[in-house]
């Protein structure tokens, strides 16, 4: 054992592994940096071997707990090192400098936010995470992927500034920065709970997602893939665990992405809608907030992870050997891509929850729990959207891309760094399913819960088979919705089109409000102009008598609409 390791957070080598990628020129000293950091974080991970709260930092007053390590952080932050360690291999094939360095830096903020002990500390990585991540967007170097990343950009530093502005509330009225369960109940809970939730990407505030991660290059989309939203999940349990809101607006998440998804053409996006799905298993646990939920939350989030960057990685390998990932497009991959095709099938085989495969053994956890608490009506939302998945990314995905009608495409397989990240996720999905095990004996919760039994087994092949006979009813019998070359709809369309003509309206309003005021007033206008800027200048009345604590709290409502202003207008 190692005494100063734990004095660090496993974050901080993943962050400075990503800022000497930024100054390192060489390719291959570069791919050697973006592996080993990983590694080293890992052995912090595992130097410490009993809960407790290390490398706390004293700054102008405050004290920032940057590594409070407990069951909770444990699980996040395991799969979060192996997930960035994953991502490095399938990058290697890249020589895309900017993207290497920010997916480490994106890696380690989200990395610095789980093991946070404080809402500073967690304010300053959720922000980090931001920023970093929209790199990952605009390293697509297209029009539609720099608008997309301004948008994306904007909805997530609204999302910091509520954070910010809730934090400041809760402190100033409990005198604590601690980030414990806080409730809604609590000064500043609601803003912090909308900050958690648009991370998240609840209902109405999701669409960021399906904006952003199709539109970000083949390496970005599986590294965004892995972090944001899961962290926005471990920040919920942390934070909001039994908080009863949480089982309907997970019940509505994995219910309303599945009539998306099936209609989509575009397969990242149908992955994007997918992951809200498993998001929505995820909310309905902490939802119910018992020991064994929370167990199920966690388990679901380690192996979503891994099963749903093993599809981002195989679509990722079909567009950066195609070109496209449009439905319409493709098949008949297999016969070109036989790896690819069958690192699909077991990642779609994980997400569809088939036995011996790592979405069994940890939705079943989500399914008890829920069903053991009554909430029996969340619980048929969940077999179906369970159905559903099974739709729209156990069969639709690797379907379309690999097998379908034979598009005469006939490339190279993927490389060989991409195969073997394939490969090892691939295995991780096939071994936490035949040894749930390992998975459950991490969890924050001890529990003695056997997922192979008859009943849970012969259920579930039900539900699937049930699930695999109507896609086949409805493609032989010309019902399923076909995949055309078309661009469909979501909710913020409305919002957005209306925020963008309000914008315009009161743009001209202004314009002409102006205008009229120094026709008709001349001389007054520009006295009143000079008053106001004594009175709101940094010399002026209002910075000399505001309290520092409303000022910032001020501050972080208008640079949040501005925020708004800026997605709208996007």
């Amino acid at each position: 054992m190692i005494d100063a390791l734990p004095l660090l957070s496993p974050a901080w080598p993943i962050i400075l592994g990503g800022l000497l990628c930024g100054l390192i020129p060489w390719y291959g000293l570069r791919k050697a940096v973006s592996l080993a950091m990983p590694l080293i974080a890992m052995a912090f991970w595992f130097s410490v071997d009993q809960p407790g709260t290390f490398g706390a930092l004293e700054v102008a007053g405050f004290t920032f707990e940057t590594f409070r390590y407990d069951g909770l952080s444990r699980v996040w932050g395991l799969i979060f090192i192996i997930a960035t360690f994953l991502n490095s291999i399938y990058g290697l094939h890249d020589r895309d400098r900017l993207q290497d360095a920010t997916a480490l830096i994106y890696a380690g903020a989200g990395l610095g936010a789980v093991f946070a002990g404080d809402l500073l500390s967690l304010f300053f990585f959720w922000e980090l995470t931001a920023i970093s991540s929209v790199f990952l967007i605009w390293a697509s170097r297209n029009p539609a992927a720099f608008r997309a990343g301004l948008r994306y950009l904007a909805i997530h530093v609204l999302s910091g500034v509520l954070l910010l502005a809730g934090s400041i509330i809760y402190a100033t009225n409990t005198g604590s920065w601690a980030f414990n369960d806080i409730g809604l109940d609590a000064p500043g809970g609601v803003l912090i709970f909308l900050a958690f939730g648009i991370k998240c990407a609840f209902p109405l505030l999701h669409n960021w997602l399906q904006d952003a991660y199709p539109k970000s290059t083949v390496v970005g989309a599986v590294v965004l893939s892995a972090f944001t939203t899961k962290l926005a999940v471990y920040a919920l349990a942390r934070g909001f665990a039994g908080t009863e809101m949480l089982i309907w607006i997970g019940a509505i998440m994995t219910a309303f992405p599945v009539f998306f998804a099936v209609i989509e053409n575009d397969l990242r996006k149908v992955l994007a809608y997918s992951l809200n799905n498993q998001l929505g298993f995820m909310v309905v646990g902490i939802g119910v907030g018992t020991e064994l939920a929370l167990n199920g939350a966690a388990a679901h989030a380690f192996v979503h992870i891994i099963y749903k960057a093993l599809l981002f990685m195989s679509m990722g390998a079909v567009l950066y050997r195609v070109g496209t990932v449009k439905a319409s497009a493709l098949g008949g991959l297999f016969k070109s891509m036989p790896y690819s095709a069958f690192f699909c099938i077991i990642g779609a085989a994980s997400i569809s929850a088939f036995p011996l495969m790592s979405g069994f053994v940890a939705k079943s956890l989500t399914l008890a729990a829920t069903a053991q608490e009554g909430h029996w009506i969340t619980w048929l939302v969940l077999v179906f959207a369970s159905a559903g998945v099974l739709e729209h990314s156990g069969i639709k995905i690797p379907y379309f891309a690999f097998f379908s009608h034979d598009s005469g495409k006939r490339v190279k397989e993927a490389p060989w760094n991409m195969l073997l990240a394939m490969g090892i996720a691939a295995f991780l999905c096939v071994f936490i399913g035949v040894f749930p095990g390992y998975l459950y004996a991490i969890l924050p919760f001890e529990m003695d819960y056997q997922p192979y039994t008859f009943d849970h087994v012969v259920g579930q092949m039900q539900l699937l088979i049930a699930a695999m006979f109507a896609f086949s009813l409805l493609m032989r019998f010309g019902l399923y919705p076909a995949e055309r070359p078309s661009v469909n709809l979501d909710t913020d369309w409305f919002y957005r089109r209306m925020g963008d003509g309000l914008f315009k309206w009161a743009w001209a309003m202004g314009g002409r409000l102006s205008a009229s005021i120094q026709n008709r007033f001349g001389v007054a206008g520009r006295a009143l102009t000079q008053r106001l800027f004594n009175l709101f200048s940094p010399a002026g009345a209002m910075s000399r008598d505001v309290p520092s604590g409303l000022l910032a709290i001020w501050t972080s409502v208008l640079l949040g609409l501005v925020m708004v202003i800026a997605y709208v207008a996007g």
